[in-house]
């Protein structure tokens, strides 16, 4: 563990010399990582850095089985290492939502033990401290979730990360329904870390989701949904998470069109159009809009690298599905379907669309 007392430039010097892909991944580029891990291992198999990278840029994929034999052997060739554990630790808590039953629940155990191991272990891991305080936040208490840990979490993150450590902590407090405790918090993050497409995202997840839907009232929630979708596009326009977190508030308040044009508008600026391509294939299967064109765009992410951190190919082909079933074309629909669970057995919209196409 540093001491307290050393600078943050000087935290974030030596974090970047230990894991030079730390960086990348704390900002969702995981297709680069991926490339850059793939060339380092190619070099030397045995790279327990890349190893841990490659790891987290396949979980991010979806591709949890080979994320987590990834991690388990950068663990095998160095045994602790912080990147790794956090690197198992999420590929394990993938699984875990994957599979979605009761047979889950010792996985998400391990998961917390790497997470937890992970931070423990260096203290100065962005994404290990969100992932942990987001989980402990999430959890019931017998398997060791609570408020008061997470926000722990939050604390020990604003010592190496000031913005997102109150971003945090704004987010945990939204999603115990204290949406006006938690402003302050994603004000600060906000003012101090302007045009942080992942600290925008933070945000406006929290504003889209049922505490804060119930805590504000469905009037002022839609319109403060439009408001800050608004407010904040100009700060993050040519960042796809940010675009994205953009649209879906739009979506969500109502202004499916507006939504649409800010997403279409957005793919020759943004860094992964991948992630906007398949966010305008989810506002064409939900609102019933520029369906054709939605397809379009569902055909591109199916057929092209898709960036980590979505809904995935699963996500994709269940859109693309849905759409299809609207335009009354059964058994392309049926198909549709039938991929998105190739990819992920268990997708609970893929099994319903199946079944309401008999």
């Amino acid at each position: 563990m540093f001491p307290r007392a050393l600078p943050l430039i000087c935290l974030t010097a030596v974090a970047q010399a230990q894991a030079p892909y730390r960086a990348d991944l704390d900002q969702g580029h995981y297709l680069k990582v991926h490339a850059a891990a793939k060339s380092a291992l190619a070099q030397n198999p045995n790279d327990p850095a890349a190893l841990a990278a490659e790891s987290q840029a396949l979980t991010s994929f979806q591709r949890f089985g080979e994320g987590f034999a990834m991690a388990q052997k950068a663990l095998d060739l160095k045994p602790g290492d912080p990147d790794a554990l956090l690197a198992r630790g999420l590929a394990r808590a993938g699984t875990a939502v994957q599979q979605r039953n009761f047979g889950s629940l010792g996985k998400i155990g391990d998961a917390m033990d790497d997470l937890e191991a992970a931070t423990k272990a260096d203290g100065s891991l962005v994404t290990g401290w969100i992932s942990l305080g987001l989980a402990y936040q999430q959890l019931p208490g017998i398997l060791g979730g609570s408020t008061r840990r997470a926000l722990a979490c939050a604390d020990s993150l604003r010592k190496v990360a000031p913005a997102k450590g109150d971003a945090l902590q704004g987010m945990i407090l939204a999603m115990d329904g204290k949406w006006d405790n938690a402003l302050p918090y994603f004000g600060r993050a906000l003012d101090n870390a302007p045009g942080d497409a992942q600290i925008v995202a933070m945000y406006l997840q929290s504003l889209d989701d049922k505490p804060t839907r119930k805590a504000l009232g469905d009037t002022a929630w839609n319109q403060k949904l439009q408001w800050e979708a608004e407010r904040l596009l100009p700060t993050v326009k040519t960042k796809a998470r940010g675009v994205e977190a953009v649209a879906e508030c739009l979506l969500d308040s109502g202004h499916a069109d507006e939504a649409w044009k800010v997403c279409v508008d957005g793919l020759a600026a943004v860094e992964a159009p991948s992630i906007l391509r398949l966010e305008l294939g989810k506002i064409a299967a939900r609102s019933g809009l520029h369906r054709d064109e939605g397809l379009a765009y569902l055909d591109q992410v199916t057929s092209q690298p898709l960036e980590g951190g979505t809904a995935g190919y699963a996500g994709a082909w269940w859109r693309k599905g849905q759409i299809l079933k609207d335009l009354n074309r059964a058994d392309e629909a049926k198909a549709a379907a039938r991929k998105a669970l190739t990819y992920d057995p268990n997708h609970p919209g893929a099994k319903k669309l199946l079944e309401s196409l008999g």
